[in-house]
């Protein structure tokens, strides 16, 4: 994208003479920025704009035009996009609204739009956006009355109107930008895009999305997870509140809906997820200037026990733990600070303490090896030195640069010089603690991210797997109109992926029924078989531990009156009979496809009270043998697989095989959108597991 932010000329296409016009600010803004470039205003009723020759087209241009920023009214632009087709302009921003956002003729102008630029090979930023910056070409080819402020902070917006509000409040706390990037309708250019460029871009050190929505979803989590390895990438979603529940055929499909799909998708690629535009800046502030802690211990200077107090519940609550101080550190404390002041952590050196005690107790806390990181929490009282403390804040951070400090300095006047003093020298200082914890969980969790991508990502391959043999059940089913397998038909497709399944067999007769109940050995379980009944034992379908073939004929008959009871409409295709296998402890898998990134695998505690108690866990396929581990662990249901009360262990090893088969299993079948193994029996440490029942729903 070089061309995009580094262009050696740009094209104002609808650049006004008339101030307070789109296309006036736009080209007032591309000049003062700083722009060394060749800038051409392209307005056929002008001839000149602010001092430069202005064009009718921008045919007219004899130079080679890598940019071209275009703000005509929406009926014009596909004309304009022809024109700059023909040019070879390489990049468009497309300013103008009227487009996909308006619904109607809009989306019908949006589609044009983008099949002229793909014709001509012109990536187009847009439409309907707020513009771009590059701070360090300088470049600020966007319509706001903020300039911003150079720095490392990349910003890529879903909303224009955010952006505005964020460069004007910017320079007061201090975040300078590398790159800004308004992504209006996503018509070509999207999120992916972006990311992929900002990865590689020396000047940005961390990477802000505010988004609305994602697009290709899959590519999103692929290139965050190559990018996260190298720069921390916050993501504030909007829109992420599910208005109810999906209607969803399996236990994975009612509980795997859209938080939990984008939840899952966030956690494989390494993006730390923020609920408020605060938290997003809070952590910018910090990821821009201070160093990645190697852990999560929190050292915490006070002079006010309350600040410390509420700090280390807020540090606690949110998973971060508090530093135990070396003895050394302890000791060197008690000699040094009054006999009053606290010396363990929090270290409170009291309401009295001026700028050299703040610095006794700093360094300490710096130098201790079990002290991660360090937050400063200054409160003005009557001998208080808030600006000779800010200096020694300033002075500690450069002589232990490997060590995060951040500030956090509560009150109004009498802190506001020092508060300046540490903006300008790149502390990150926050006016409530809440915020600096925000902000240090950040640092932590980045910290995490980096090991855990390292380790968890690396695949298992499965080769013994008959993905034809599972085909042809699934197109079978197609032809016949049906999305629901049958239950035989869906243990026969697991089956096919190495999953151990109880044998079942379809009947259509009481005859046959008792045929296969005597070939399979009683006793045997008989269900109904029919595509429109899912949750079977509700009805009344299903019978447990039939030991005779009077018991089999009596539960045919049964089951097959109770479905036409209570579902006159279902398709009834007979029922199925499987072979009784020994009880072992009950836990569901499934799959769930969704919309944007695909499938999430669901694990989790299993039975009929598995939507009850909501026991799960949640992965974006395809698993990793770490992944389908933690899915595991991170439940209570690993309580009970470990061994509750003087059972022995169950074979956690056939879970985590049967999880990787299932990830398989839908990674290589995409037509699969949702699936249960509900109960999976899971015996003792290496007897294994077998899949009791199984749901498969097709597209």
């Amino acid at each position: 994208m070089k061309e995009l932010f580094k262009p050696k000329s740009i094209a104002v296409i609808g650049a006004s003479r008339e101030p307070g016009k789109v296309g006036y600010v736009v080209l007032k803004n591309i000049i003062e920025s700083g722009y060394k470039g060749e800038v051409y205003p392209v307005n056929p009723r002008a001839d000149k704009i602010l001092g430069l020759n202005a064009y009718k087209s921008i045919l007219e241009v004899s130079s080679d035009i890598d940019l071209a920023v275009i703000v005509v009214p929406a009926q014009a632009v596909l004309d304009v996009m022809e024109e700059c087709g023909k040019k070879g302009v390489k990049y468009a921003v497309i300013i103008s609204a009227g487009f996909k956002e308006i619904g109607g003729e809009g989306v019908e102008r949006e589609k044009k739009l983008i099949e002229i630029a793909k014709k001509y090979g012109v990536r187009v930023v847009g439409p309907n956006c707020l513009g771009i910056m590059d701070l360090h070409t300088p470049l600020n080819a966007t319509f706001t009355s903020t300039p911003g402020v150079k720095g490392g902070v990349a910003f890529v917006s879903q909303s224009g109107a955010l952006l505005s509000a964020i460069l004007d409040w910017a320079p007061r706390v201090g975040v300078g930008f590398s790159k800004i990037v308004s992504l209006g309708n996503k018509a070509d250019l999207n999120e992916a895009d972006f990311l992929a460029y900002l990865g590689e871009d020396l000047e940005t050190k961390v990477i802000l999305l505010y988004l609305e929505s994602i697009d290709q979803g899959r590519r999103f989590v692929e290139v965050g997870s190559t990018v996260t390895r190298k720069k921390p990438i916050i993501l504030l979603k909007g829109g992420v509140t599910e208005a109810g529940a999906k209607a969803a055929l399996s236990h994975t499909g009612a509980m795997a809906g859209g938080v939990t799909a984008l939840r899952a998708a966030l956690k494989k690629a390494g993006i730390i997820q923020v609920s408020t535009v605060s938290e997003l800046f809070d952590m910018a502030i910090a990821f821009n200037s201070q160093p990645i802690p190697m852990g999560s211990r929190i050292g915490i200077v006070t002079n006010a026990g309350g600040g410390g107090v509420i700090v280390s519940d807020l540090l606690i609550s949110r998973g971060l733990k508090l530093a135990e101080l070396s003895k050394h550190t302890i000791e060197y404390l008690r000699s040094t600070l009054p006999p009053v002041a606290s010396v363990y952590n929090p270290v409170d050196v009291i309401g009295d303490a001026r700028a050299d005690r703040y610095k006794i107790a700093i360094e300490a806390l710096l130098r201790d090896p079990n002290v991660n990181a360090l937050l400063v929490i200054l409160t003005p009282q009557v001998v208080t030195e808030p600006e000779e403390t800010a200096k020694v804040i300033v002075e500690l951070s450069r002589k232990y640069p490997s060590k995060p400090i951040l500030a956090v300095f509560i009150g109004g006047e009498r802190v506001e010089k020092a508060i300046r003093i540490l903006v300008e020298n790149n502390i990150p200082v926050y006016d409530m603690p809440e915020r600096a914890v925000a902000a240090i969980l950040g640092l932590t969790e980045y910290s995490e991210i980096r090991e855990y991508l390292e380790k968890a990502l690396e695949r298992v391959e499965i080769f013994d797997v008959d993905k034809e043999g599972a085909l042809a059940i699934i197109e079978e089913v197609k032809k016949q109109n049906r999305r629901v397998l049958l239950e035989h038909e869906a243990k026969e497709v697991v089956k096919y992926y190495g999953i151990p399944v109880a044998p079942t067999k379809l009947a259509v007769s009481e005859e046959r029924a008792v045929e296969i109940a005597r070939r399979v050995g009683y006793p045997v379980v008989v269900k109904i078989a029919s595509p429109d009944i899912i949750h079977k034992s509700d009805i009344g379908g299903v019978f447990l531990g039939l030991k005779s073939d009077e018991e089999v004929i009596e539960a045919f008959r049964t089951i097959i009156l109770n479905a036409k009871r209570y579902m006159p409409t279902a398709m009834i295709q007979g029922v199925t009979v499987q072979k009784m296998v020994p009880k072992g402890r009950e836990v569901i898998i499934g799959a769930s496809k969704d919309p944007i990134f695909g499938h999430i695998l669901m694990f989790g505690l299993g039975g009929v009270y598995t939507e009850l108690f909501k026991d799960v866990s949640f992965r974006l396929a395809p698993l990793s043998l770490r992944e389908a581990r933690e899915m595991i662990t991170e439940t209570k249901a690993y309580a009970l697989l470990r061994g509750f009360r003087g059972e022995p262990p169950a074979d956690i090893n056939a879970i985590v095989n049967v999880l990787l088969r299932v990830s398989k299993l839908v990674t290589d079948i995409p037509q699969i959108v949702e699936m249960d193994i509900n109960p999976l029996f899971v015996y003792e440490e290496g007897v294994g597991a077998i899949a009791v029942d199984v749901r498969i729903i097709t597209e």
